[in-house]
């Protein structure tokens, strides 16, 4: 049993691993002033956050055409016999469910959806885990059994410098943005039933950055080791020191450096920062 694993581009996983696990990606795209950019494709991170730098016009993202996923699933028909296709969280878009009804109008392979229920990187540990126990060998069936236990592990916290993109964007209620732009906090969000809620708000950014670090701590000590990542919004050096100070302190737990592109970058902005991990 062949089986092939699909995610969408805001998973950020690199080029290089998509090559070597053999994971394909659709992408999603953003509008910058009438102009559509696929990105990972289209545009880099960089690159967006320089186009949006100062923009008059709030930039759009857009969910995959149904019809894209159509067309890779019965490309994949040729050579698979199932199909496992994983998402950013169906609570703040439509691309999972576009997945599900593409996966309806295939024949000759078994489409099998996974809402990942998060977004970024952290959703990218579903996908590289999914990867790795594909090209052992493992089934569709095994390998969500797997997916679905690792949910209960995974954690994510992000800081936001301005609560307005995901207000603008609908991604955060008007109410949690008015309090945040009124007391200038800098408030650490996470996933709750699919969707970004605050988890508590927090003065300055330094201390936002260290209760990231504490939820972090309290999970490296009940675990022998993990995996975890450090995401930013065009603000490499920043995490890139973060990191390697993350690392020093917690030598059980194996960090990597990621990014928000262009979609996610849209609703956290430029200066945005996260932290996520898994147990191993």
């Amino acid at each position: 049993m062949r089986t092939a694993i699909v995610t969408d581009s805001t998973a950020y996983i690199t080029a290089e691993e998509r090559a070597r696990l053999n994971i394909h990606m659709i992408p999603l795209s953003v509008n910058i002033s009438g102009q559509l950019f696929a990105e990972e494709v289209d545009i880099t991170a960089s690159e967006f956050y320089d186009k949006v730098r100062g923009a008059k016009e709030f930039p759009k993202t857009t969910q995959p055409p149904i019809g894209e996923f159509v067309a890779l699933f019965d490309e994949l028909a040729k050579d698979y016999d199932e199909v496992i296709s994983i998402h950013l969280s169906s609570g703040i878009s439509g691309t999972y469910q576009g997945a599900v009804q593409a996966g309806e109008m295939v024949e000759g392979i078994n489409v099998y959806t996974f809402d990942s229920e998060i977004s970024c990187a952290v959703q990218g540990f579903y996908v590289l885990k999914a990867a790795e126990m594909a090209k052992e060998g493992y089934s569709a069936k095994d390998i969500l059994a797997a997916l679905a236990d690792m949910q209960q592990y995974i954690r994510a916290y992000f800081i936001v410098d301005d609560l307005a993109h995901l207000q603008r964007g609908g991604r955060l209620s008007s109410a949690a943005a008015l309090i945040g732009g009124l007391l200038q906090v800098k408030p650490v969000l996470h996933f709750v039933d699919k969707v970004i809620v605050p988890f508590e708000k927090i003065r300055t950014r330094r201390k936002a950055l260290k209760r990231a670090e504490e939820l972090l701590a309290e999970d490296a000590k009940k675990y022998e080791a993990m995996d975890a990542v450090v995401i930013h919004g065009n603000c490499p050096a920043e995490a890139q020191e973060w990191l390697e100070q993350l690392a020093a302190t917690y030598p059980n737990v194996n960090f990597k450096l990621s990014y928000f592109g262009p979609v996610i970058g849209t609703h956290l902005g430029e200066g945005s920062m996260g932290l996520g991990w898994t147990k191993k």
